[in-house]
């Protein structure tokens, strides 16, 4: 059952005998249509008329009546992937779509890393980006950015228009989710449309409904300014759920990529539960199931940089461990970790291949079940001490643990009964990584890349890394040790 929040008066306001067929943009020329399933279609015409869908792909005609308020909606089998078709909608007055394909839609949102356009920003390139744009004419990938649009209302459409991937178009386009749908499409032969829902700066709680948020009364995302606070268009709680996401709902789709995250690194406490709660609000609204939900962790930035002079530094570690216990809660959910993939001076890394290639690994291996490649990285399973050395255990890791260049890592550290964390020695010991540090004789706890902008040194051998972890549950009292 179609569970979208409906359309609202705007678009059936001064409807009459002679109003035309409207659909919101993402239903126009160059659109992707998701294959093999029943795919929805909604919009406007004439109050009390019948609505007739051809669809191109088969002979059928497929009605449905219009509501007195103008509204309609209707389900329509789709076969396997193909095209181009035209497709005709009619209430007398015939709304025609050209070049439309069936294949694989994937909606991409989140913050600035997924917004960040091929051409980079201001003083913030793209690694390859000039290349791998020269190279993307492709007329079987199909691009749609949504407009930024915050709203304390929802509102049911939104600006944009599909495009076939070209230079001047794949330019301006997210380059994580570009990436990621070049790597799908190639590999699976078949038509991919990506719609990008991004805003940067853009708080988890811009992306929830109310309903989502009640269950965290805590919610709210202020900018300070002399004289009071004001509310942020892409932090306020439900913004950019009722600007940017609302029209979306119920639009037949394979699934969500996902990088945000950076927003809330001050609020790692309540991330993994509102992360939780998000992804199974949009699943519940969408009406499809547990659709594949892939995500980005958060890669290594030294928030050093943006933390007030005088405030306490916060270790984003605590964020990027909440996002990694959501795959393990969340049914048909997976984390690409980006421990090899940040930059410490700045918060928007220039590499966007790895994070496209990596979520799309997780498409792949998860959905398509594609067998003989890896794409989920190796997690921490246990810790064993055995005198003044910890072993390291872990899980998803059948050909073991790899460094980057060498058996030893330079991320660990321990910790005794005192709770002061000190720099180890660790050396991989075929499917483990043993710790030791001279000044923790008898070890408790141990933690791996657990600072900022670590960057990891642990991959399984498909060349995933290791997510920073620790084995101990204590708050973040005491400062680390150089």
């Amino acid at each position: 059952m179609f569970k979208g929040l409906g359309l609202i008066a705007a678009l059936s306001c001064g409807l009459s005998a002679e109003a035309e067929v409207k659909m919101p943009a993402f239903f126009s020329d160059n659109m992707v249509i998701q294959q093999q399933t029943d795919a929805r279609l909604w919009g406007t015409a004439t109050p009390g008329s019948t609505v007739t869908v051809t669809p191109g792909w088969n002979t059928e005609k497929y009605q449905t009546k219009c509501g007195a308020d103008g509204r309609w909606k209707i389900s329509i089998p789709t076969p396997v992937a193909g095209g181009p078709y035209t497709m005709t909608i009619s209430d007398g007055t015939p709304l025609t779509l050209s070049n439309v394909m069936l294949g694989e839609v994937w909606l991409c949102s989140g913050q600035s890393n997924m917004e960040m356009p091929m051409k980079g920003f201001k003083n913030q390139p793209v690694d390859g980006a000039n290349s791998a744009i020269l190279e993307s004419r492709n007329p079987d990938l199909r691009l749609f950015t949504v407009k930024r649009n915050s709203s304390t209302v929802p509102v049911d459409d939104v600006t944009g228009s599909w495009s076939e991937a070209a230079p001047e178009v794949v330019r301006n386009f997210s380059a994580t989710a570009y990436f990621f749908g070049r790597r799908i499409e190639d590999f699976l032969d078949v038509p991919v449309g990506l719609i990008v829902t991004a805003w940067g700066g853009s708080a988890c709680e811009a992306w929830m409904s109310d309903d989502m948020l009640s269950a965290f009364p805590e919610a709210s995302v202020n900018i300070p300014v002399a004289g009071g606070e004001i509310k942020s268009k892409n932090r306020t709680p439900s913004v950019l759920f009722k600007g940017m996401l609302n029209p979306l709902i119920g639009l037949s789709m394979r699934g969500v990529i996902w990088y945000q995250g950076e927003d809330n690194w001050n609020r790692a406490h309540s991330y993994t539960d509102m992360f939780s709660t998000m992804i199974k609000g949009w699943r519940n609204l969408w009406g499809q199931g547990d659709f594949p939900f892939y995500y980005c962790q958060i890669a290594p930035y030294d928030y050093s940089i943006i933390t007030e002079p005088g405030k306490e530094i916060i270790n984003s570690a605590y964020l990027r461990e909440a996002q990694a216990r959501v795959e393990h809660i969340v049914p048909n959910t997976g984390m690409a970790v980006l421990m090899d993939a940040g930059w410490d001076k700045g918060i928007h890394p220039s590499d966007k291949k790895t994070p496209g290639e990596r979520l799309a690994l997780l498409a792949l291996g998860k959905t398509y079940g594609v067998k003989g490649i890896g794409c989920e990285s190796p997690v921490y399973k246990s810790m064993e001490v055995k005198g003044d050395t910890v072993i390291v255990s872990f899980d998803r890791a059948p050909e073991w643990i790899a460094g980057k260049h060498s058996f030893e890592s330079s991320q660990f550290q321990l910790a005794g009964e005192d709770r002061v964390f000190h720099p180890a020695k660790a050396w991989i010991s075929r499917s483990k990584v043993m710790v030791k540090s001279d000044k923790v004789p008898r070890p408790v706890a141990v933690r791996y890349a657990f600072e900022n902008a670590s960057e990891g040194d642990l991959f399984s051998t498909d060349g995933l890394p290791v997510s920073s972890f620790r084995s101990d549950d204590w708050p973040d009292s005491r400062p680390i040790k150089k």
